[in-house]
């Protein structure tokens, strides 16, 4: 076992693996910095290679958000569930730490998958799931177009090629429903 010190948000985990001459196998264990877990999350799970399992302490509330379902998905979900199962192991009260912060926190595993849940690639996948979640306020067909800066008729004939009512939600999409939007989408020359 190697322990590395370092920023993780500069460190490049194929090139500590280079330097170790080991295969490329890791798990992250950390207590994350609350104000920049996003950024941490984003960085490991878009990282080549990514670990094979993190487990983070986050804040609670950051950790129910990620664990969410459709109905209660966030951008943040969506990024979270694309390359990893999320699971909320324990909570930890904000009186376990001294001085205490002002929120509880949650230890969070994430089991990294050998493949993304979707198809489509990251970036395609992405831009859609943003543009989907742009006006969370607003019904789909209205916030994709836009989002994507294509007129409506295109994305309401995408939603329902994908089988997805156009007056739906952002949060109330699986990531399987996301995944056939943008293929119908691509279909429908977006993209």
């Amino acid at each position: 076992m190697t322990i590395v010190h370092g920023d993780i948000l500069e460190l490049d985990p194929a090139a500590l693996m280079a330097q170790a001459d080991a295969p490329p196998v890791y798990k992250v264990v950390a207590n994350l910095p609350y104000y920049i877990t996003s950024a941490v999350l984003r960085r490991l799970l878009e990282a080549s290679p990514s670990p094979s399992l993190a487990v983070v302490l986050v804040q609670l509330e950051v950790a129910q958000r990620i664990c969410a379902a459709p109905g209660d998905l966030s951008l943040l979900a969506v990024s979270v569930q694309y390359y990893a199962l999320p699971h909320l192991v324990s909570r930890v009260p904000a009186g376990a730490f001294r001085p205490a912060p002002k929120v509880d926190s949650a230890i969070l595993r994430l089991d990294l998958l050998a493949e993304p849940v979707a198809q489509t690639p990251a970036a395609a996948f992405f831009t859609v799931v943003r543009a989907g979640f742009g006006q969370r306020r607003k019904q789909l067909a209205n916030s994709l177009a836009a989002g994507l800066a294509v007129n409506k008729a295109t994305v309401i004939a995408a939603l329902l090629a994908a089988g997805i009512a156009p007056t739906r939600r952002a949060e109330t999409l699986t990531l399987a429903e996301w995944d056939r939007l943008c293929l119908a989408l691509a279909e429908n020359q977006y993209g």
